[in-house]
């Protein structure tokens, strides 16, 4: 199809507390009006960004899951975020893409965040996932994701690139903002994507402020909508149209570098 709509929710969270979040989510999912395909929560959406995994985790049939998948169905989209999942005794940062026929796709945050001790709570992943709605590809990636652009990079194909839409679920300090919105710009430039970067806004449990400037941008660097300092849900539809026509008119993916990640 050549278009694809979505929302985002830039929102407050409430520190290490779950129900609050969910009964806050709940009432803004339901307040979106319009036609929508995917919608977009922040990282760690239920409980804010906590080193404190123990207490806050669940199992893959745990009661936030359930009630994406509730959700999910209730108002047939893809819904995603990124919540925080006991596995083998071992705690990941798990996205979550929920469909509305309660099929769950996820990504482990492969970065861990050393600088706030993520490291020394969470285990990392190592597989990409990268979805598809209606022809259109999606590389579902998590905040700290966005500072190593080889985990993102597109790869080297001279017919078809490997994904169209690449999403960033983030919960990134204000005091670092110049570079969030510089990074969403130059991955879109650099793999000739449209780039979603969905932030948290207000003070976390540790008092650092966070401004949202969650972002939608085109393949082009161009910003289809930004917004910061508030509470917002906006929902941007796609055309595949420019993401086509920008490729073929600049056809500069063919000439990157090959690369393997291990």
């Amino acid at each position: 199809m050549s278009t694809l709509t979505i929302s985002t929710i830039q929102s407050n969270l409430f520190w290490e507390d779950k129900k609050a979040n969910l009964d806050m989510f709940e009432k803004k999912i339901e307040a979106i009006e319009e036609k929508t395909e995917i919608i977009i929560l922040p990282e760690m959406f239920s409980t804010g960004f906590t080193m404190n995994p123990s207490a806050f985790a669940e199992k893959m049939d745990g009661i936030t899951v359930s009630w994406m998948q509730e959700k999910s169905r209730k108002k047939n989209i893809v819904l995603t975020g990124s919540i925080i999942i006991e596995e083998s005794g071992n705690y990941y940062n798990r996205l979550l893409w929920v469909l509305p026929n309660g099929e769950i796709g996820y990504y482990d945050k492969r970065h861990l965040f050393g600088f706030a001790g993520e490291n020394h709570h969470y285990a990392a992943g190592n597989k990409r996932l990268i979805a598809s709605v209606k022809g259109w590809r999606i590389n579902l990636q998590i905040c700290y994701d966005l500072r190593f652009p080889v985990w993102s990079r597109q790869t080297k194909n001279d017919t078809v690139p490997e994904y169209d839409i690449l999403l960033y679920l983030a919960n990134w300090p204000e005091r670092r903002s110049a570079a969030w919105k510089t990074l969403l710009t130059a991955r879109a430039i650099e793999n000739q994507c449209f780039v979603v970067g969905v932030n948290r806004v207000g003070n976390d449990g540790n008092g650092i402020y966070h401004s949202g400037d969650s972002l939608v941008i085109n393949p082009l660097g161009e910003i289809l909508h930004h917004t910061a300092h508030e509470e917002n849900s906006a929902t941007i539809t796609l055309n595949k149209d420019l993401l086509n026509e920008t490729r073929m008119k600049f056809p500069f993916l063919k000439d990157g570098d090959d690369f393997f990640i291990q």
